[in-house]
C-alpha cells in the first residue's frame, strides 16, 4: 500500500483506529474484500492503513454523503457486525474535514 493520491482539499477523512482480538481466519479475507468494495464506492478517494498493536486505517471521501452510503453498504454492515462481535477488542471512528495538505 502507498500514500493515497487525494485531490486538493476540501475532502473528508474517516479514521478507523482499532485493537484486534486474537487473529481469526476470516478477518484477513473480509478486510481485503472491504478495501476492494470501498474503492468501488462513489466518492471514494483513497485509503492508507497500518497495523501493529493498534491499527489505523484512514479512508478519504468526497463528501459526508459518500461516507454515509459506505457506512450503510449491505456488505459493509455485515463486516461491521462481525467486527463488533468477533474481531475488535476496541475501536474508534473519527470523521474529519481535510482543509489543507502538503507533501513532497
Amino acid at each position: 500500500m502507498s500514500i493515497a493520491d487525494t485531490p486538493p482539499p476540501p475532502y473528508y477523512a474517516v479514521i478507523f483506529t482499532s485493537i484486534k482480538k486474537e487473529e481469526t481466519e476470516r478477518y484477513a479475507p473480509m478486510a481485503e474484500k472491504m478495501v476492494e468494495l470501498a474503492a468501488k464506492q462513489p466518492g471514494f478517494l483513497g485509503m492508507e492503513s497500518a497495523r501493529q498493536e493498534v491499527g489505523i486505517t484512514v479512508s478519504y471521501w468526497e463528501s459526508m454523503y459518500a461516507i454515509k452510503l459506505w457506512k450503510e453498504n449491505t456488505e459493509h454492515l455485515v463486516a461491521q457486525k462481525l467486527g463488533k462481535t468477533n474481531w475488535y477488542e476496541d475501536y474508534t471512528v473519527r470523521i474529519c474535514l481535510v482543509q489543507r495538505e502538503y507533501h513532497l
